[in-house]
């Protein structure tokens, strides 16, 4: 077994789920109403789409640097942020879920 293609195919699963992460939690923020946000108590509607937005973007153009490199991992740990706590109080002041 080649320990570099595996390497390889690591990595390049790596960087898929991180996208669909960020691609996921950039769209989400998009379909709640700014209202939701202030009555969450969470950051404002556009600093949200922001963030996601901008990990999803700089994920697309650094498509070919590591997916471990220190700007995928900040926008990672952001979209992360945004589906375990945000998300959640969110879909409950809107009740959907």
């Amino acid at each position: 077994m080649n320990i570099y293609a595996f390497q390889s195919t690591l990595m390049l699963v790596v960087l898929v789920v991180l996208l669909a992460i960020k691609g996921f939690a950039f769209i989400n923020s998009l379909t709640y109403s700014a209202e939701a946000y202030e009555a969450a108590g969470k950051l404002t509607k556009p600093a949200w789409c922001a963030i996601t937005g901008l990990g999803f973007g700089a994920q697309l153009i650094l498509i070919g640097s590591s997916p471990l490199g220190l700007i995928h991992l900040v926008f990672t740990i952001a979209s992360l942020v945004y589906i375990a706590d945000v998300r959640p109080a969110l879909a409950e002041v809107t009740s959907r879920r």
